[in-house]
């Protein structure tokens, strides 16, 4: 039986950088659709951007799929399209960010078959905008969780 194809468009958000932040996800596969979000007191963009596609890949429920994520994070995209995450990890994430977050994406990653591809944001691509929306309006919820990762820097 063929893996599944799986498409996730991803965004991150934070207002103030470090300031309240959100993410929002939409998983496409077949006629199925899914919309993910949610928001955290105290972070930044660039968690969020990551947080984001940490959650829609442990969504997954059949390991092995083929997943192309779409993303405007040029960090996340390039991180891993481009290896340096593999660098930061035999570097032991010596003087990087979100080592915490980057961690728990490589466990996910590992379990599917990833591309990532990278989408201007803001241009008129009608999933980018959605999961923008989902991110922005997470990142104003009145239940705001704690961002552990980002408490501990």
């Amino acid at each position: 039986m063929a893996q599944p194809k799986i498409t996730i468009y991803t965004d991150g958000a934070a207002r103030g950088n470090p300031g309240p932040g959100g993410y929002g996800v939409v998983l496409l596969s077949g006629q199925h659709r899914k919309e993910l979000s949610d928001g955290y007191l105290r972070t930044t963009n660039n968690r969020m951007e990551l947080l984001a596609v940490i959650v829609a890949l442990e969504t997954l429920k059949i390991p092995g799929s083929e997943v192309t994520i779409y993303t405007d994070s040029k960090y996340v995209a390039d991180a891993v399209e481009k290896g340096w995450v593999f660098n930061w990890v035999a570097k032991r994430f010596k003087n990087k960010k979100n080592p915490d977050l980057w961690l728990r994406f490589l466990e996910i990653y590992k379990k599917h078959h990833v591309k990532f591809i990278w989408v201007k944001g803001h241009s008129n691509n009608p999933l980018n905008e959605r999961c923008d929306r989902l991110a922005v309006e997470a990142s104003f919820g009145n239940d705001l969780q704690e961002d552990e990762g980002y408490l501990e820097v």
